[in-house]
């Protein structure tokens, strides 16, 4: 099966990396699984920094590797370069 992998620009101007499926939810609740996110560190001047120094955990402070998150709190979700992808997918 094909995973759905993203980037998510967030409205925090935090940008993660993550499997993503979309969740029924009524208006204002979650409705994206975000399913082993990871923190995408963007460097200004740095745009070809190697994937493996830019792919970092993402709420480092528990072990839960799903998360629900309403999409309002994304501006956007685009695919990944090749080479994220790749990485990404290395490690998870």
């Amino acid at each position: 099966m094909q995973k759905n992998v993203q980037c998510l620009f967030l409205k925090n101007k935090t940008v993660l990396i993550s499997e993503v499926t979309e969740v029924g939810g009524d208006i204002g609740e979650p409705d994206c699984k975000l399913i082993k996110p990871y923190e995408v560190l963007t460097k200004p001047g740095c745009p070809n920094e190697r994937a493996e120094n830019r792919i970092v955990p993402w709420l480092d402070f528990t072990a839960q590797d799903v998360i629900l998150l309403r999409s309002d709190d994304v501006l956007t979700f685009v695919e990944p370069t090749k080479e994220l992808l790749d990485h990404y997918l290395k490690i998870t």
